[in-house]
């Protein structure tokens, strides 16, 4: 039983990491390429605007996605009931943005911004239809269906970019890109996931799964709220090029660690949870996601760190140089991210989503102090102060975990060590590869083939567990697909 759930988790997290990856392939030569057709500008108008959406894109999973996947017993009832909810809710917060559209207007002097802000929410409407099929999708772990609905909208959505951004349409050209790839990808779930509402609804079922979500939402808010915030002050207190420059610092370890994350995250609560009542099992889920993770992530995050100039200069040019400093901050923020999650998520697949609400309270109260407290010194001290925070948040997250599955920060640390002193010592190397000099290309090759290398070479020379498990998880799967195909 345990190795075929092994190997189910190991099927669906490969296809997830395949569907996500894909997409942000294709988003990741998009965004170069535009970033070399618009101005900095446009980026720091298109990031106020997502602020407030990001922040009300909260309100549309409501906690109840995480409900139904928590839930054993979720039935279609139980599908209907929320899917009907969310389009409601979707609709008042759509109708309230749209009022106050003019009010955040004045607030940043910027005409302008009242019809972006009322076109993109449009975004609200579109993502209340495709929440319950998401969590539908998760709950029966059906990650394949992930994997076409988003490379179409992707696909799509860069040719629409793209196209505008080449005839002159600015910020426009974002917003359409946006909008279209969640319409497609949401068009391509409903056609291959089967699953309809029932033209039934339930007030008892909503209280109990509310039960559950609301501390969840309230967590969401929470940490969503402190995210965005920063994003609000710089648009506020400092230029538009100064928040394109830190937004887009963010956005390749972003791309990078957020797929990563949300694949670990969408594959991992649903097996948790189906396993809530078995400790152990959970424990041991828990220290492998944090294991592999970080085996990933650690080395293309230094790496991508130290090789951040020849990284900006070649593919965005020097326009975007302020932004490398950036982008080494959050290189070192956003590596710590997985394993906050999978500490959260063993604590939501036992059912102790009020433990949840307490960390995300004592984490965000530390944060909007460290915020706070750097705001007026400037964006790199914000930065900074983000880091810091981080670092704090992990510890937070991980100290319920000592009592309810016995494996304390400490034990965590020990696991995630080997990883973390090979990275280090290949970040080390390809640091010096890069002063030697040449073009930024040249340089780049160089450092990523020696890095590659160096961590691979010393995995299998000191024999990583992470490194050995990968390869059979890896070999597992051709083998499958190879027998599948005969």
């Amino acid at each position: 039983m345990k190795n075929n759930t092994s190997k189910i988790v190991a099927s669906n997290l490969l296809w997830r990491l395949m569907e996500r990856f894909g997409a942000q392939i294709v988003t990741f030569v998009v965004s170069i390429i535009l970033a070399r057709l618009l101005d900095p500008t446009v980026y720091g108008t298109i990031a106020l605007v997502t602020a407030f959406n990001t922040i009300l894109q909260v309100f549309v999973d409501s906690g109840f996605g995480n409900a139904l996947i928590q839930k054993k017993d979720a039935d279609d009832l139980d599908f209907s009931t929320v899917f009907y909810f969310n389009i409601a809710m979707c609709a008042i917060l759509y109708f309230l943005v749209f009022f106050f559209a003019p009010v955040i207007s004045a607030y940043y002097n910027r005409p302008d911004l009242t019809l972006i802000v009322r076109v993109l929410s449009l975004t609200l409407i579109i993502s209340g239809m495709k929440n319950v099929q998401q969590a539908y999708v998760s709950k029966h772990m059906l990650f394949k269906r992930f994997f076409f609905a988003t490379l179409g909208g992707t696909i799509g959505a860069a040719i629409i970019g793209i196209t505008l951004a080449y005839y002159g349409f600015g910020v426009w050209a974002l917003v359409a890109q946006y909008l279209f790839n969640l319409i497609v990808d949401t068009i391509i779930l409903w056609i291959t996931v089967k699953w309809r509402p029932k033209l039934a609804f339930s007030y008892a079922r909503l209280k109990r799964l509310f039960s559950y979500g609301w501390k969840l939402l309230v967590s969401a808010l929470i940490n969503t709220g402190y995210k965005e915030i920063t994003t609000l002050i710089i648009g506020k207190k400092y230029s538009s090029e100064d928040l394109a420059f830190y937004n887009r610092g963010q956005q390749f370890p972003n791309l990078i660690i957020t797929n990563v994350n949300n694949s670990i995250d969408s594959v991992l609560l649903p097996t948790m949870s189906s396993a809530q009542d078995d400790k152990e099992r959970v424990k041991s889920m828990t220290r492998r996601a944090i294991k592999t993770s970080t085996y990933i992530m650690m080395p293309i995050m230094i790496g991508l760190a130290v090789c951040a100039e020849p990284v900006i200069r070649f593919l965005l040019t020097d326009k975007w140089l302020p932004a490398v400093f950036f982008l080494r901050v959050f290189c070192f923020v956003f590596v710590l991210h997985p394993i906050q999650t999978a500490n959260l998520n063993a604590i939501k697949a036992v059912g102790r989503s009020d433990i949840t609400l307490k960390l995300e309270m004592i984490k965000k109260t530390i944060g909007f102090i460290v915020l706070f407290a750097t705001m007026f010194i400037g964006v790199k001290a914000m930065a900074l102060g983000l880091l810091f925070s981080t670092i704090i948040s992990m510890i937070v997250n991980s100290w319920p975990n000592k009592k309810l599955l016995n494996y304390s920060f400490s034990s965590q640390l020990k696991d995630m060590l080997p990883q973390i002193v090979l990275s280090l010592f290949m970040g080390f190397i390809v640091y010096f590869i890069g002063i030697v000099g040449g073009s930024s290309l040249r340089i780049f090759v160089l450092q990523v083939l020696f890095g590659i290398i160096i961590y691979l070479v010393g995995s299998s020379v000191f024999k990583l567990e992470s490194y050995k498990y990968i390869l059979n998880v890896a070999k597992s799967f051709i083998k499958e697909k190879k027998t599948y195909e005969i």
